[in-house]
């Protein structure tokens, strides 16, 4: 977690104590449900992160010489939203390839179409066509889970074959 997440989660934290020692259980019950929210947030977009990571780490100790890099921060668009977050960077060789997550931090960054709590995308340096959008929505059952949205906007869930078939792009030699 960086500085400016513990930073908020503090602020957050001393703001519901004022609302409830003033009585507004209206604003206490938004902030809580704000903290919850952003719990699974960070929880979702640190697991696509680590994913890619330790598929990056494992190729690496049977030789693959993938260079991994992370950058904390990160901005990115989403339609005229800005989605705040992360950004890891994988390469080997002459492939590329980018995973972006976040979601707005801010009222001025606009809002996760679709009902969704974050974004994140998928790209492939090069090669477009492979790049996937992801929203992190809600089940039925209320759990957070990625969607992967294709070009026409139709949502599928993401599973391991689909997170794998990014990751044999990056190794694929062709």
């Amino acid at each position: 977690m960086t500085e400016m997440e513990d930073a908020w989660e503090l602020v957050l934290a001393e703001a519901m104590q004022r609302a409830q020692a003033a009585g507004r259980a209206d604003l206490s019950g938004y902030l809580n449900l704000r903290a919850r929210n952003d719990l699974l947030r960070r929880t979702a977009t640190d697991w696509l992160t680590i994913t890619f990571t330790a598929l990056a780490a494992v190729a690496n100790r049977h030789g693959a010489a993938i260079q991994i890099e992370q950058k904390d921060g990160h901005r990115f668009h989403r339609g005229s939203a800005t989605m705040v977050g992360c950004r890891l960077t994988l390469r080997r060789g002459v492939r590329t390839l980018t995973i972006e997550t976040g979601w707005p931090r801010a009222p001025r960054d606009g809002i996760v179409r679709g009902d969704g709590l974050a974004c994140a995308n998928i790209k492939h340096l090069g090669r477009a066509r492979s790049n996937s959008e992801l929203l992190l929505a809600r089940s039925v059952s209320g759990s957070p889970q990625w969607q992967v949205i294709d070009k026409i906007g139709n949502e599928s869930l993401l599973t391991d074959t689909h997170i794998r078939k990014h990751f044999s792009i990056l190794l694929s030699e062709s």
